[in-house]
């Protein structure tokens, strides 16, 4: 049996196949860049700080109960998080072994400074700025709060408390070695 290598090839079927898939892809994709950029967002410092600090406060451990973690084995944190430009403003769902809540939390910074340079020429970051003695623009909480299953709004950041955000071991230990000298 031979074949002609001349021979006409067969006729392609006029598929538009492509016209069902591309919504499907595209679908698939907007979710996958979603989740992408809320798993970002929920693996950074700004979240693991804030919940860290809702774990050891009091109030929220009387109102949450122990064990304080994301409400959802998924959680989606809700809101800004850029802190190039000095801004933060999420929220996420919390519970305890007591009840569930949501947290908020915002916070800014005034000022364009995010990385200021050291004597030395090099650039550092916020707590190696500290450690150099250096004034470095610091973002300010301006709400941390926790609004209950049953709609009661409490709030974390009060003035006879102090700020959890401020003030780190870090921060204070580099001020008193300033005192010092």
């Amino acid at each position: 049996m031979t074949r002609r290598s001349d021979r006409a090839l067969p006729p392609l079927p006029s598929s538009r196949i492509w016209f069902r898939t591309l919504p499907v892809f595209i679908a698939i994709m907007t979710a996958s860049a979603l989740g992408i950029f809320n798993y970002q967002k929920a693996s950074s410092s700004v979240v693991n700080a804030t919940l860290y600090a809702l774990r050891t406060s009091e109030v929220g451990r009387r109102e949450l109960g122990d064990e304080i973690y994301f409400r959802d084995k998924f959680p989606w944190i809700w809101g800004e998080m850029n802190q190039l430009h000095g801004r933060i403003n999420i929220c996420f769902g919390v519970k305890g072994t007591k009840s569930k809540g949501l947290m908020r939390f915002r916070s800014v910074r005034r000022t364009r400074m995010g990385y200021v340079s050291s004597p030395l020429g090099m650039s550092v970051d916020f707590a190696i700025a500290d450690i150099l003695t250096l004034r470095v623009a610091k973002f300010q909480t301006q709400e941390w709060s926790l609004e209950t299953e049953d709609g009661r709004v409490i709030q974390l950041l009060e003035d006879d408390r102090a700020d959890p955000f401020q003030n780190t071991p870090l921060q204070a230990e580099a001020k008193l070695q300033e005192a010092k000298s």
